[in-house]
């Protein structure tokens, strides 16, 4: 699944190239995503002005004068824009067409994205508001987080990929932010330190930052929006390098499962 610095890539890729621009088609080859797609949804954007293409958690929002598209690439969507007239494949479900030659394309083989209108404030609506802060926002610190972790006895691995705490830290950024702050994974979230939860806040956003400068993390189905892969994965330090020398003291890397999930850390200096 594209995780945050996938989705920032892609808002990245795609907003020079359509932004300021005007709706002139919409073209919807498939209805049947995780949420069907309205069939007033080419009626509402032909002939309208792309104002910004903003993010908020993995949701990219296009900005109108009138409303907001929030759409969700799921488990298997990604992005492109191509000239207006290329065939499009049998898991392309959505094209914008702008008034620059330019078209919008959406591709999601499992069709568990979704494209949602909304005429009111996007963080409102009911797939936004209940998000936690994004992990850049001052708030986001380590005080904020050894307050919400109080009482809480689930490993603190779980509690900074919980959204409802900070956006945006999957899998994969949740390992490699936790061996950047010396923690380890299966700690319980209440026995973190104040100290240890700064040092967390600051890896998370350095992992993050890294991250979505090297165009994201290259995942089976993810392709950044000029249709080339992300290289952050080649510069991982922990995720998926079970048995292997950790970069940092040459200890070897261990892998245990935390909530269903794999998880990679280095025992001597991650404690």
């Amino acid at each position: 699944m594209p995780e945050l610095p996938e989705v920032e890539t892609t808002r990245r890729g795609v907003a020079p190239l359509i932004k300021g621009q005007i709706v002139r088609d919409v073209i919807i080859r498939n209805y049947s995503l995780r949420v069907p797609v309205a069939k007033s949804l080419p009626k509402l954007l032909i002939d309208q002005r792309l104002v910004e293409v903003e993010r908020r958690a993995k949701y990219l929002y296009f900005r109108f004068g009138h409303g907001h598209l929030i759409w969700h690439l799921g488990m298997s969507g990604s992005m492109r824009v191509n000239q207006t007239g290329t065939d499009p494949g049998s898991h392309d479900h959505i094209d914008l067409i702008f008034d620059n030659g330019r078209c919008l394309r959406y591709r999601d083989p499992r069709r568990f994205g979704l494209v949602v209108w909304t005429q009111n404030d996007p963080a409102e609506h009911r797939l936004i508001k209940h998000l936690g802060p994004e992990p850049w926002e001052s708030r986001f610190n380590g005080h904020y987080l050894r307050e919400r972790s109080r009482g809480r006895k689930l490993a603190v691995k779980n509690f900074i990929m919980d959204g409802k705490i900070v956006v945006g830290v999957g899998n994969i950024y949740a390992n490699e932010a936790l061996h950047i702050a010396g923690i380890d994974p299966r700690r319980a979230a209440a026995r973190i330190s104040l100290a240890r939860y700064e040092r967390l806040t600051t890896a998370i956003r350095e992992v993050l930052d890294q991250a979505i400068a090297k165009g994201g993390t290259t995942l089976r189905d993810f392709v950044k929006s000029d249709g080339q892969p992300g290289y952050f994965r080649h510069e991982l330090a922990v995720y998926d390098r079970k048995g292997q020398a950790c970069p940092t003291c040459q200890h070897e890397i261990q892998q245990v499962v935390i909530g269903q999930r794999s998880s990679f850390f280095c025992s001597r200096c991650q404690t």
